[in-house]
């Protein structure tokens, strides 16, 4: 789903709806890469298969994470990890200025086979300096794979866990984010993106909650972690790390969804925030 939205998106004429992510429609079966080319095709998408306001929100969140994965490359981070990476395609997007930054991407072995499949198909030649590593978060050693793959603890890293917490139980949480602590030099940073504890209650707080909801059950998928509103400072407190910036649905229309007399044109999914931290 966030593939097919950020292939879409590149496609957008809509200044404030397009993203970068150009590779993205190359990871998608032809027939698709075919029909997405068609407007109308788009549209349709978006009405009946995209719940209210993630379309829009997974542009943000491209966005935003891709000018912290850029600003980490500036500031000489050597390394990038990707946990949950899906089909990212920043370690090829960012390829010209990641030549002295490891990317490590690790996911489920289903997924990460279905992802290195797709650019075997395509062609599309990975650059030396990323490595794939799966991993069942829920089940395996995260500090025992990173290892294996050539993790320094010693270097500044970036980490990046996006569209991943929800899924896995807060036991799995705990366990990463403790790992950070203990694994990570000072100033090394994670952005993630979260949903709120009352989504979990099924309370109907936020636009698209109810949407959102009946896309993961129909999608077999249960969603079992969330931070309570509010309180997302002491989560961070607990493992040694410091806010740097917390972006809700409102935050994020204002930055990606404003247009040039002030008016917002597109309205964000409410149930999701992004927060950015770094490791004091």
């Amino acid at each position: 789903m966030t593939c097919i939205s950020r292939a879409i998106s590149s496609l957008e004429k809509r200044t404030n709806y397009r993203c970068d992510d150009n590779i993205a429609v190359l990871l998608l079966p032809r027939p698709l890469q075919v029909l997405i080319r068609i407007p109308f095709f788009r549209t349709l998408f978006i009405r009946l298969f995209a719940p209210k306001g993630m379309y829009e929100y997974v542009i943000a969140r491209t966005k935003f994470i891709d000018a912290i994965f850029a600003q980490a490359l500036a500031n000489q981070f050597l390394q990038i990890v990707l946990l949950g990476a899906g089909f990212d395609t920043r370690g090829l997007r960012f390829q010209g200025e990641t030549a002295s930054t490891r990317i490590f991407e690790l996911d489920a072995p289903i997924t990460q086979s279905a992802k290195m499949g797709q650019y075997l198909k395509r062609g599309i030649n990975l650059p030396g300096n990323v490595q794939f590593m799966p991993i069942d978060l829920d089940q395996e050693s995260l500090p025992a794979k990173l290892a294996e793959i050539g993790f320094r603890r010693a270097e500044r890293t970036l980490f990046i866990l996006e569209g991943l917490l929800m899924y896995l139980q807060p036991e799995s949480v705990d366990r990463i984010f403790q790992i950070v602590r203990e694994s990570t030099e000072k100033g090394s940073e994670i952005v993630f993106d979260y949903v709120y504890s009352s989504v979990l209650r099924h309370e109907n707080l936020y636009v698209g909650e109810r949407e959102i909801l009946r896309t993961v059950s129909k999608a077999g998928e249960q969603w079992h972690f969330g931070i309570e509103k509010g309180e997302i400072n002491q989560f961070l407190e607990r493992y040694g790390m410091r806010l740097v910036e917390h972006m809700d649905a409102e935050r994020l229309e204002g930055m990606y969804f404003k247009d040039t007399v002030g008016r917002i044109v597109g309205r964000i999914n409410g149930t999701h925030a992004i927060a950015r931290a770094t490791r004091v």
